[in-house]
């Protein structure tokens, strides 16, 4: 079995050398270099399409879900970097893990698994338009939102601006497709940006947490293919 605390610290030393790798490496493209360990809380329409493409750039995808066996014609077809597993065994395999989940789940994704989510980068991809949660999102902020329900995560929204299909057809195409971030943490935005670059597409910060709802659904930032600085000048933001 697995020690936990050298499993702990592993996964520390990989996380401290993306995070070096993206702050000192000269350049985005060469930060998107560092391959990680990612775990998906969710293998669906989203998750499986983003997963596919981390895949594909030469990352480790655990890819999770209620019924994991039901994947496993799926992660065959990926290659040797792609498993499945339950919702536990991806965050605990994860540096980084993909929200990937309906937003109405996300409450109980936070009772069962918040305690495990803690420290970890987590990438939010949900929306909230479909859930319990809209009127909250909408008063609070999605981004806020989401980090009350998972305090201690290291939230960082992305890939939620656009429908999974987009990222598919659009994934490595010149000009690059931007894909709008917002975090409060800087390392964990970093690092976000990386992934985002791997997966082929251009990252635009947007800012903080507070402003994830400049491209949330049903607004003017979301749904668009066009590079990072036409989407900055539609957001009002430097790219």
């Amino acid at each position: 079995m697995t020690d936990p605390a050298a499993f702990s610290r592993r996964a520390m030393v990989r996380l401290a050398l993306a995070v070096a790798a993206a702050t000192a490496m000269p350049g985005i493209a060469a930060r998107a270099q560092a391959k990680l360990k990612i775990g998906t809380i969710g293998a669906g329409s989203l998750g499986g399409a983003v997963g596919a493409l981390w895949v594909k750039a030469g990352h480790e995808v655990k890819f999770s879900s209620r019924h994991p066996d039901e994947l496993k014609d799926f992660v065959a077809g990926l290659g040797p970097k792609a498993s499945a597993g339950s919702i536990a065994e991806a965050i605990a395999f994860g540096d980084v893990v993909l929200l990937a989940a309906p937003y109405a789940a996300y409450p109980q994704i936070g009772r069962d698994f918040g305690a495990a989510l803690k420290g970890k980068v987590v990438i939010d991809a949900g929306n909230a338009n479909r859930s319990d949660l809209f009127e909250e999102a909408k008063r609070n902020g999605i981004g806020v939102t989401t980090q009350k329900l998972f305090p201690g995560a290291r939230i960082v929204r992305a890939f939620n601006a656009a429908n999974n299909r987009l990222f598919t057809q659009n994934a490595g195409k010149e000009p690059k497709m931007a894909i709008p971030i917002a975090g409060d943490d800087v390392a964990a935005v970093e690092i976000v940006k990386a992934l985002v670059v791997s997966a082929g597409f251009e990252p635009l910060v947007v800012g903080g947490l507070k402003d994830a709802d400049r491209f949330a659904m049903g607004t003017d930032g979301f749904g668009h293919v066009m590079p990072a600085k036409e989407l900055a000048e539609k957001l009002g933001v430097k790219p």
